[in-house]
Parts: C-alpha cells; structure tokens; sequence
C-alpha cells in the first residue's frame, strides 16, 4: 500500500492512538465550504475534511443544480459537478493535501459524474454503495444502481495510475440503520466492501451507525472487524462509527452524552474514524462552529477512553452477519449479480424499507433492554441462527415512538452521568 492517501492518513493516527473524526458539512457558497474546511482542520481534534453534496446532484437533477449556481440559490450542499473546476480548485486551495485529506459525500445511487468531478479537482476519496445508496433513498431500481456502482468504482481506482490510493467508505453499516438489528447492517457492510474491491479499490473503510445499545453495538463492530479481517485479508481497510443516525436528542446535554457514547464505541471498539453529529440535529442544519464543538468534543472524550476489543466472533451478531456474506456470495460468483439475486429471493430483506426491490418480510423492534430485535426474519437464511422473539402486532405510533427512543432516552436527565462538558464535583 502506498504511505498517501485517505486511508493512509487514518492508519496512521490510529497508530500513533489518535481517533479521526470527521464532520458531515457541505454548503453550496464556495467561500463558505472552504471557511468550513479550514474550520474543520484548524479543530482542536485530529480531523478529515467533509464535501457534502445537494440533493439535486444526489439524484441526478444537474440542470436544476447548475441553475441554483447560476443564479446564486443557497443549496443543502456542495454542487461539486456544476460548480467550474477552477472554483473548486479555489475552495481546497492550500487545504486538501497529505495532512489533512478530504472526502466527498453524496448519496446518490448514480455517482459516475460526482466521481468524475472529484477526481478532476485531485480528491480521490468518497463513499456510498450499490445497495446503502438505493434502498433508503428513492425507487432506482437496485440492478440500475449496481451497474452505476460497478463503473464509478472503476473510474475512482482508474487513479492508481496517476499514483494514487482512492478511498470508498461503504455506508452498509448505516442503511435505514435506526430500526435493522446490526447482523443484517454488518453483512450489508462487508457486501458492499467486498463488491468495491472486486472493482478495483483497494482502500476502504466500513461503516457502521451507533443503535439502541451499546453492548450490541460493541458486538457488531467486534463482528464487523472479524468479518473484515476474513473477507478483506489483501485491502487496506478501517471501521468508521457514525454517530446515532435518527432522531438526535433535543437537549444539548442529551446530544453530547449521545456522541460521547459514539466518541467511546468508536475507540473501545478499536475503530479508526467516528462521524459525529452536533447539539443542533434535532432542529435544523448545524453552523461550522457547532460542527467544529463536536469535533472537539468526540476528540475529548476518545482520549479518555481506552481501547478494550472484544473477540468478534463468539456473538449472535457475528453469527447472523456471516450467515448472511455466505448466503450471498453462494448466490453467484459475479457480486453484483449476487447482490440482486439476494435482494429479489428475500435473502436480504431491510425491515421497514419501502423500496420496490427489497421484499419486505423482515420486521424487527426495540425490546425492554433496548437491543434491537428480530421478530421476523422472512426468507432470510437466519433459521436456527437468529433469535426471533415474536412481537405483538406493530402499529404505526408503536414505530414512531421506537424511532425517538434513543432521542427520550438521552433527553432523560440522569444526575449520575455527566458529560465532558460539565466539571466534575468534588
């Protein structure tokens, strides 16, 4: 592997004990997302910077964004393919380089020319996935958006040739992750992985987003990491935890205690890069100073907090993810296809996705310990393996008060737990 790069940079602050943290932050003004990134370097943490796209070029609607540019409309985001490649130029200008890389962050289940524009700026890392990047988002069809995810893959390790190391992080790990218990989330992660190495990318990281427990999430990274280990033995590659990805708590005091629970996943766990979320998330889009406070805070608490990993796979969620890898890659030796082939069978099946291409019969919920459960595996290849606990009949206001559960739980005040915001008592 070579010494440049994404990748590179991560493994080498884990090396030397240092957890990466990143901020999601895009803005459409070019002057504001350069002001972002210097923020996000000059952070008193050890960071990667965050080029976060709109949403018109997330879904393909380039004359729409390339309007919004013109006529100076504020975006959700960074029009990276509308924006001129000189105004680009200007915004990473003395930012990106060896000390301080930046990835770009999308959505979009369609990324050829997002990856074509980052490459022709000089970024070579990015992140998504054929299945993370359809399945949650819109109605692609999934055969569509594995081919589009078989030819960007292609054109980012195309960079190899120039002398660079491209980075893709699999957002596997997170897909509709609120409510879909972490064996499935793990095995989506390796999936994903593993179709980008047989596509040519040989540094990536795997995702995975913090749920309801943190014991079960300590297990799913363990288990993630052995999966890895196992399937990945010829690629460099790291974990990266997102910090909780639904209804962030609402009380500044329940946010940082939600991230600081991330902050210390992430390092116990042994993980080299956390995503963190801000006090603002329940409310609106966070300020670059917001983003730069919770940098600085996940960095706080990470250096606290000792490593402590646990064996990956002596645990029902390792048994579950492996069950699931083998299942899929015994489908058919071309991943992609085996991908669809998973998807159209049942074999994979994301529990509450409305997509037309997931079948739809798994159903999960949250039980009184907190850990996420399965109360019905459909065709999944989980008999014997899961433990399925049968629940009553789910109502509607039974999903939406499972889906702020981690938000009540954190908001609850308890006076026996502070963060590292509060000074200790004497």
């Amino acid at each position: 592997m070579t010494g440049v790069g994404f990748g590179a940079f991560v493994r080498r602050a884990h090396d030397a004990g240092h957890l990466v943290v990143q901020p999601r932050m895009g803005m459409s003004s070019p002057e504001l997302m350069r002001a972002g990134l210097l923020a996000t370097r000059d952070a008193a943490a050890t960071t990667v910077g965050t080029i976060t796209l709109d949403s018109y070029t997330r879904v393909g609607d380039l004359e729409s964004a390339k309007l919004a540019v013109l006529e100076g409309v504020a975006l959700n985001g960074y029009p990276i393919v509308s924006h001129e490649r000189t105004t680009t130029l200007q915004v990473l200008d003395g930012v990106h380089g060896p000390r301080f890389p930046v990835q770009v962050r999308h959505g979009s289940a369609a990324p050829q020319d997002i990856f074509r524009a980052l490459t022709a700026v000089g970024l070579d890392a990015s992140e998504g996935g054929p299945v993370s990047y359809c399945l949650p988002y819109g109605r692609v069809p999934l055969r569509d958006s594995v081919a589009h995810w078989a030819v960007s893959c292609e054109l980012l390790a195309a960079l190899r040739g120039s002398g660079a190391e491209p980075h893709l992080e699999t957002f596997g790990g997170c897909v509709l992750g609120q409510l879909c218990p972490p064996g499935l989330l793990v095995a989506v992660s390796v999936l994903e992985a593993m179709f980008f190495r047989r596509h040519g990318i040989r540094s990536i990281s795997l995702s995975y987003a913090q749920q309801t427990d943190p014991r079960q999430d300590t297990e799913a990274v363990a288990a993630l990491r052995a999966l890895c280990a196992r399937f990945l033995p010829d690629t460099e590659w790291h974990v990266v935890v997102y910090a909780y990805m639904g209804l962030f708590p609402e009380t500044e005091e329940g946010a940082y205690r939600l991230l600081g629970k991330a902050a210390e996943l992430a390092v116990a766990s042994g993980s080299e890069r956390l995503i963190v979320k801000t006090v603002a998330e329940s409310r609106r889009i966070p300020t670059v100073a917001e983003n730069v406070a919770a940098l600085e805070y996940a960095a706080t608490v990470a250096a606290r907090t000792a490593r402590a990993p646990l064996d990956g796979t002596g645990t029902q969620t390792y048994a579950e993810a492996s069950a699931l890898v083998e299942a899929v890659l015994s489908l058919d030796d071309d991943l992609g296809a085996a991908l669809l082939t998973a998807f159209a069978e049942g074999c994979l099946d994301v529990p509450y996705c409305l997509h037309p291409d997931n079948a739809g019969f798994s159903r999960s919920y949250i039980d009184a310990a907190g850990r996420l459960c399965w109360s019905d595996i459909g065709k999944m290849p989980l008999n014997g393996i899961a433990e399925v606990r049968p629940a009553q009949a789910i109502t509607s206001a039974d999903l939406l008060g499972s889906l702020s559960y981690v938000r009540r739980s954190y908001d609850r005040h308890d006076p026996g737990e502070r963060t590292a915001r509060e000074p200790a008592h004497p």
